[in-house]
């Protein structure tokens, strides 16, 4: 090899620092995505939200909060064990969380006739959630805090 050849080598970066970064970027836009749901199914007013979102005039409040406080839980989780390193583990199960969370949405929103409107979203969604499943879990785990 001459010298041009190994400074070209050196310089490309590692697959998996350039999959590390996509986890963690994926990570971030699920905690985003998530979060904001769940912020506002957690406090806005029932009313509201309503005409966001048909599920809610069909569901308890005590429900509707919950799913809130469980996708607010979920964004939480899917950053903060992966950025202390304290249970890490937790950051996998976020995801899957996340992707059973879609799973349902999708089947509820078939039930409104809701489907050429969020599926996309819906799938999107679940395909990010199962690329941080197999990235943290499988590929590239964080190693707790030792």
């Amino acid at each position: 090899m001459n010298e041009k050849s190994m400074n070209e080598e050196i310089k490309q970066p590692k697959p998996k620092k350039w999959l590390n970064i996509a986890l963690w970027v994926v990570q971030v836009l699920l905690a985003l995505v998530f979060g904001a749901a769940g912020m506002a199914k957690a406090f806005m007013p029932l009313a509201d939200l309503a005409l966001q979102m048909s599920f809610v005039a069909d569901s308890s409040a005590l429900f509707v909060r919950f799913i809130g406080i469980v996708e607010i839980a979920g964004a939480v989780g899917i950053i903060l064990p992966a950025l202390t390193r304290i249970l890490p583990i937790l950051t996998p199960l976020a995801a899957l969380g996340f992707a059973i969370i879609q799973i349902l949405a999708i089947g509820v929103h078939a039930s409104y006739g809701e489907t050429a409107q969020t599926l996309p979203m819906n799938l999107a969604l679940l395909a990010l959630s199962i690329f941080v499943i197999w990235g943290r879990w499988k590929k590239l785990p964080i190693a707790p805090r030792s």
